[in-house]
């Protein structure tokens, strides 16, 4: 088995004359918790979009558990074992928490009478029970019925994750989880993903808030100006004088960041 679950090599990105990821290469360890972390405009959220297939790349190659996804489809890179979330929550919030996280059961479906099932057209069967279990897991078990959009900004971030997980993907995409979110919050959101990365799963995290990378995250990748400037553990990157002058700032401190 490989010991890393990610490869990304010398990556590269532009949008017309605008170069946004130059050379970035990373490779994300089996089991790690990750963070990709760097000032607005570096380039983190364009690394996830090449990565999950959202923009084509320009150059470089992109490899996952040992398979070259350079070139698949979008829509194809969750059944190679990749999934995601978003900055900006895009669930369904017309549909309850259970129909929510079914949604994310497709990767999963084989054959026509599957693909039915979580789209919730046949009431109580495997996959709605699959992902009232899973909702239970992560604490939001008070939650199965109710409409989404009615719910707390905090709950939905969560509940976005659970539908990310049931695809069971090798390694979860997530941008920006703790954003918009309270100390409370943060702190149910930290636990559930300490319990998604015991269950085995990779996590690759942007994130702002330097509390929670510091917290969950065990690797650290920096970016500025779409280029790779350190890599390192979370210790390590708050003495980096490039990393200070980049984004912590020269006389802050990794516990004591946070950047908007």
């Amino acid at each position: 088995m490989n010991a890393s679950v990610l490869d990304i090599t010398r990556l590269r990105k532009s949008f017309g004359g605008l170069t946004v990821i130059d050379d970035v290469s990373f490779s994300v360890t089996r089991g790690s918790r990750t963070a990709l972390i760097g000032p607005n405009g570096a380039g983190k959220t364009t690394v996830f979009n090449l990565l999950t297939g959202v923009y084509p790349i320009d150059d470089g190659r992109i490899v996952l558990d040992g398979q070259d996804i350079t070139t698949v489809p979008a829509n194809d890179r969750v059944t190679y074992g990749m999934s995601r979330s978003f900055q900006n929550i895009r669930l369904m919030p017309h549909l309850s928490t259970v129909e929510n996280v079914m949604l994310g059961q497709h990767a999963r479906a084989r054959s026509l009478p599957s693909l039915l099932f979580p789209l919730g057209l046949t009431p109580r069967n495997k996959w709605a029970r699959e992902a009232a279990d899973a909702l239970a897991d992560a604490g939001l078990g008070t939650y199965p019925g109710q409409v989404v959009a009615n719910l707390p900004y905090g709950v939905q971030k969560r509940i976005e994750v659970v539908r990310a997980m049931v695809s069971r993907p090798k390694i979860l995409l997530l941008d920006e989880p703790a954003a918009g979110l309270n100390q409370v919050e943060t702190a149910q959101l930290q636990a559930l993903l300490e319990r998604v990365s015991a269950s085995g799963t990779t996590l690759l995290v942007v994130e702002h808030d330097m509390h929670f990378v510091r917290n969950l995250c065990d690797h650290v990748v920096v970016l500025n100006f779409g280029r790779k400037i350190f890599e390192g553990t979370p210790a390590q990157v708050n003495d980096d004088p490039a990393v200070r002058e980049a984004y912590l700032g020269s006389d802050s401190s990794m516990g004591a960041a946070h950047a908007s």
